[in-house]
């Protein structure tokens, strides 16, 4: 048999002629597979038509909103997944779950090569090809942008001259990556780093300027899972959706940042994630709550490496493995309602309350019925201080 090439699609232009172009290249059939992540936009039904009218020998889509939902966005949550503090690892979390699918359909359907429409200036190639490596090491790794100099003017030429059943569209000036998630957008005037953003780049937040009534909701939480909006369960998927409406539509989780790749640039990236958002800044509330103050310390620590490895393409890596299974042992008493108001682009958090609150009121009060004994404080300040106040000391003396 020969080689049979599964390939990440899109049902753009570059990934609709990468389908002759790899048969062409590697001498064999190509199995497209395309996955619905709630990106929105073109019919599923239409991809799949769209890479079995460009050459396909099998056309996979696959719905796997639930599951990048459930499997992917709910670990980013209970670890408050942002890269570099700002970034909630919008296309990061959803590079390993297409490995998944891509391994899948190369076991199902006897794949040699997986492919991939990344160049070699990003991120994304390393997330791929180290997923690939980690899960399915025989599969040979193929990446036309990359490997064969592949540009979009030799993408179009080639589907004219092969007469390819596709839309050539104009080239957009940006590139843009969505999913339920959120949207990241790069390229095009955004390279100049003075240039501010344009109305038209965003599509998952209106303008926070626009004066919208606030909107003020409370989200519930069992175990670092958000499980309601105002009282009313919701699957992990429907909170992210509701989210992505309600905080969308105040403005909210647009983001403008200077980013550090690992490939060793620095990229300006568009990001808009108003559901992400608001449930980590909702989730590291409850956090604040509920987790003792050492292992909260200990965790943010945690949480900022656990996002440097999902950003640098170690989804399967062991150390992400044992990240993974510290943070879910500090989320079993991350359970309660946070209440909060979207307005104008801002997420305000006004209201706690949980079941397993560590806040005791008769402690934390200063008025008649505080428990908490101040004797105690003088000595605890003194013996606090002693070192720090020794090696003072001893650096006055020496001058």
């Amino acid at each position: 048999m020969g080689n049979r090439i599964v390939l990440a699609y899109s049902g753009g232009l570059d990934t609709s002629v990468a389908i002759p172009y790899l048969g062409k290249q590697l001498g064999g059939e190509v199995i497209a597979v395309a996955l619905d992540l709630g990106q929105g936009g073109e019919d599923m039904d239409s991809v799949r038509q769209r890479a079995l009218d460009c050459g396909a020998v099998e056309s996979v889509v696959v719905d796997a909103r639930n599951e990048f939902a459930e499997e992917y966005c709910l670990p980013t949550i209970k670890a408050n997944g942002l890269y570099m503090k700002q970034y909630p690892l919008v296309s990061a979390i959803s590079r390993p779950l297409i490995v998944k699918h891509l391994v899948a359909a190369a076991k199902e359907f006897g794949g040699t090569h997986v492919a991939h429409g990344c160049t070699g200036k990003g991120n994304d190639q390393v997330r791929f090809e180290v997923g690939f490596m980690d899960t399915a090491p025989e599969l040979e790794i193929v990446a036309p942008a990359r490997d064969f100099a592949w540009t979009r003017d030799k993408a179009i030429a080639f589907a004219e001259e092969i007469n390819l059943p596709i839309e050539q569209s104009t080239k957009s000036p940006f590139s843009v990556d969505q999913n339920v998630w959120g949207r990241a957008v790069e390229t095009g005037f955004l390279e100049d780093l003075w240039n501010a953003p344009t109305k038209d780049l965003y599509a998952y937040t209106e303008e926070p300027g626009l004066g919208n009534a606030p909107d003020e909701l409370v989200i519930s939480f069992a175990a670092g899972k958000p499980v309601a909006i105002d009282g009313r369960p919701v699957s992990m998927l429907e909170a992210i959706e509701e989210l992505n409406r309600r905080a969308g539509a105040q403005g909210v989780g647009r983001l403008d940042m200077v980013e550090d790749r690992l490939v060793g640039i620095k990229s300006r990236e568009i990001y808009e994630a108003p559901g992400a958002m608001t449930l980590i800044a909702a989730h590291q509330a409850m956090e604040d709550v509920t987790i003792e103050r050492e292992l909260a310390r200990y965790k943010r620590l945690i949480d900022a490496r656990w996002s440097e490895e999902v950003y640098d393409g170690l989804w399967f890596g062991p150390l992400k493995r044992s990240l993974d299974a510290f943070i879910e042992s500090t989320q079993e008493h991350v359970t309660g309602d946070i209440r909060l108001v979207l307005q104008a682009g801002q997420i305000i958090i006004n209201g706690r309350r949980s079941s397993h609150s560590l806040y005791d009121f008769n402690l934390a009060t200063y008025d008649t019925g505080d428990t908490f004994d101040q004797t105690l404080a003088k000595g605890f300040v003194q013996l606090h201080g002693l070192s720090s106040k020794i090696a003072n000391r001893r650096d006055r003396e020496a001058k």
